[in-house]
C-alpha cells in the first residue's frame, strides 16, 4: 500500500475557496492531501476542527486564510465582514509589556500547537487577504514562485537594510557586532551579500536623499532573502535621521512601487510591528505581501520585539536555512521557532548570543523572552512554500604555477550549465579606504558622493570569468592585480535550465601584510 500522505489544512472562509482552488489544485498535484475546514465561530473551535481534520502525525501544514476580524486591543473591527476572516486568540504579554508593548498578543501559532506544550507542531502561515481578488493574486505570486525557471545569480542574493538601532550606547554595539557575526559565519561564503544602512556615518550607506528608493530598489532586485533590522511601527521602518532632517525608508504607502519582475524575495523583519496582523489599516509587511510584485512571504513580529531574542530567532532561521536546507519555508519557520526555545545542540554563536542577551536585554529571563518571540512572530504567506537549494559544486584554486600572475580554479559540476567564476573580498572587507564621516554633508556633490562609495563597498569582485559547464569538471582561469595579498574566496555560480548550483573555496594571495 503506499504510504499516507501528508495532510494539509487550510481554514478557509467560503468566500475565499474558488480565488484558492488554484492553489490547493496545485499542493494535491505535489502530493499533499488538502483539506479546507470551515472559519466560521471561536478560536476553540477552529482549532477542534483541525485537530479532527487528521491524525497529528499526518498533519504537516497548517494556513490560515484570511484576516483577523479584531483591531490591536482585541476587540471587534466594526464594518469588517467577519465572514471572510479567521479570528486567533489573544495571548497575555508577559515581558515585551514592560516596554511599552500592548498587553495583547495575536497568537497564530496557538492553533499549530497540537500537545498543548505552547511549542508550534506544524507549520503555519497565514494569507492576509481582504479579498477574494487579493487572495486571488497571492496565490497566483506564490505558484509563479515556485515554477519559476529563472536560475540567474539573484537566487543567492542575500539583501541586508539596517537601521540606526536607538537601543543605547552599549546594546547598539554589540548588536551590531553580532550581527556582523551571524551574516559572516551563518550565511553560506558562496552567498553575495549586499548591505545597506541607513546611517550617514556608515560606509554601506547610500545618498541618504534616495534611501526609500534604495530600499525599494533592494526588494526589486531579486534575492533570496530580504532583511530589515532596526525599527518600525505597523505601517512603516523609522526614518533615518540625519542633522537637521530625516528621510522616510519603507511604508504601507510605497507598496505599489514593488516590481521584484526577476524574483520576489522573502522577507523577514528583524523590528517592532511590522507584522502586526491586526493592525487596522494593514500592517507593513501584509501591504507588502499583498502587491503582486512585492515579497511572496514575510515573517515579522506583531508586537514589540527585543534585539537579543531577535538576534537567536534570526540565528535559528538561518540554521534551518543554510544548514538543515529544510524544504519548505513553513518548516524553516517552524524549526526557528522550536529551536528558539530548546536549542538542538550548544554551539559557538548561540552561546555568544546568549552572552550579548546576558548584558544587554532589560528581561529577567531570557528564556521567557525567547518564549514570548514565538507567539510575536508570524509567516505571512504560504508555509508551503518551496525553497529551492542549490546544488554543489567542488572548487579549488591555487596560483598558476607557469605563471603567478593567474589563479586557476578547477571544479566539478554537478549541471551543465552557465557559470560565472568569481574571485572576491571577504564580506565586510573593503578594496579601499572609507572616507571618515564626521561631519554630515552640506552639498548636493557631497552626497551624490555617498552614492559612489555605497556601491564600492557592495562590490566585492576583484576578477571574473564566465564559461559554458558541464556536468563535469571544468577549469578557469582569473587574473587578479598583483598587490593582493592574504585571504581571498573564489566563488562558482552556475545557471542550468532547471536547477542551479553554487561553490565557494579560501584562496590565500602573495604574502600577508603585516
Amino acid at each position: 500500500m503506499p504510504a499516507p500522505r501528508d495532510v494539509v489544512v487550510a481554514v478557509c472562509p467560503e468566500d475565499f475557496r474558488p480565488a484558492l482552488a488554484p492553489w490547493v489544485d496545485y499542493r494535491t498535484g505535489q502530493g499533499y492531501d488538502v483539506r479546507l475546514v470551515s472559519s466560521r465561530g471561536t478560536p476553540e473551535e477552529i482549532r477542534g476542527r483541525i485537530r479532527a481534520a487528521a491524525p497529528a502525525e499526518r498533519l504537516k501544514f497548517l494556513v490560515l486564510v484570511g484576516d483577523l476580524p479584531t483591531a490591536m486591543d482585541g476587540e471587534p473591527v466594526v464594518g469588517l465582514d467577519a465572514d471572510r476572516c479567521v479570528p486567533a486568540p489573544y495571548a497575555k504579554a508577559k515581558v515585551n509589556i514592560a516596554w511599552g508593548s500592548e498587553p495583547k498578543i495575536p497568537d497564530d501559532a496557538w492553533y499549530a500547537d497540537l500537545d498543548d506544550d505552547r511549542l508550534p507542531d506544524v507549520a503555519q502561515g497565514r494569507l492576509t487577504a481582504d479579498t477574494p481578488e487579493e487572495l486571488a493574486a497571492m496565490v497566483q505570486k506564490i505558484l509563479s514562485y515556485e515554477r519559476s525557471t529563472d536560475f540567474r545569480p539573484w537566487r543567492r542574493r542575500m539583501n541586508f537594510v539596517a537601521g540606526v538601532g536607538g537601543f543605547g550606547a552599549m546594546a547598539d554595539s554589540v548588536i551590531e557586532s553580532a550581527t556582523r557575526y551571524l551574516l559572516t559565519t551563518n550565511v553560506p561564503a558562496d552567498y553575495d551579500v549586499m548591505m545597506t544602512q541607513a546611517n550617514w556615518r556608515a560606509v554601506y550607506c547610500p545618498d541618504p536623499r534616495r534611501i526609500d528608493r534604495t530600499t525599494i530598489d533592494r526588494l526589486n532586485d531579486g534575492a533570496m532573502f530580504w532583511t530589515y533590522i532596526g525599527h518600525a511601527n505597523p505601517l512603516r521602518l523609522a526614518a533615518m535621521r540625519v542633522p537637521g532632517g530625516r528621510y522616510p525608508l519603507l511604508s504601507t504607502r510605497d507598496a505599489e512601487r514593488l516590481q521584484a519582475d526577476r524574483g520576489p524575495s522573502i522577507a523577514l523583519f528583524l523590528c517592532c510591528y511590522a507584522g502586526a496582523i491586526d493592525s487596522r489599516p494593514d500592517c507593513l509587511a501584509e501591504a507588502l505581501v499583498r502587491q503582486p510584485g512585492g515579497p511572496v512571504a514575510a515573517v515579522a513580529s506583531s508586537r514589540v520585539a527585543m534585539p537579543y531574542a531577535m538576534a537567536v530567532m534570526c540565528r535559528e532561521m538561518m540554521d534551518a536555512c543554510f544548514k538543515q536546507r529544510t524544504a519548505t519555508l513553513g518548516e524553516a519557520v517552524l524549526t526557528a521557532k522550536r529551536s528558539l526555545v530548546h536549542p538542538a545542540e550548544e554551539n559557538e554563536t548561540r552561546t555568544m548570543l546568549d552572552s550579548i542577551g546576558s548584558l544587554v536585554s532589560p528581561s529577567k529571563s531570557l528564556a521567557d523572552e525567547r518564549t514570548e518571540h514565538v507567539t510575536l512572530f508570524n509567516l505571512i504567506g504560504d508555509p508551503c512554500l518551496r525553497l529551492r537549494w542549490p546544488r554543489t559544486v567542488t572548487v579549488a584554486a591555487v596560483p598558476d604555477a607557469a605563471d603567478r600572475a593567474k589563479l586557476v580554479v578547477e571544479g566539478d559540476s554537478p549541471i551543465a550549465g552557465r557559470a560565472l567564476v568569481e574571485l572576491v573580498r571577504p564580506l565586510g572587507q573593503l578594496g579601499f579606504r572609507p572616507p571618515r564621516r564626521t561631519k554630515y554633508p552640506d552639498s548636493p556633490e557631497a552626497l551624490d558622493a555617498y552614492e559612489l562609495t555605497y556601491q564600492r563597498a557592495n562590490d566585492r569582485r576583484i576578477s571574473a570569468a564566465e564559461l559554458r559547464v558541464g556536468p563535469g569538471p571544468f577549469r578557469a582561469e582569473l587574473t587578479p592585480p598583483d598587490d593582493l595579498a592574504g585571504k581571498y574566496l573564489v566563488r562558482v555560480f552556475v545557471e542550468g535550465s532547471a536547477e542551479f548550483a553554487s561553490g565557494s573555496t579560501d584562496v590565500r594571495l602573495g604574502e600577508e601584510k603585516g
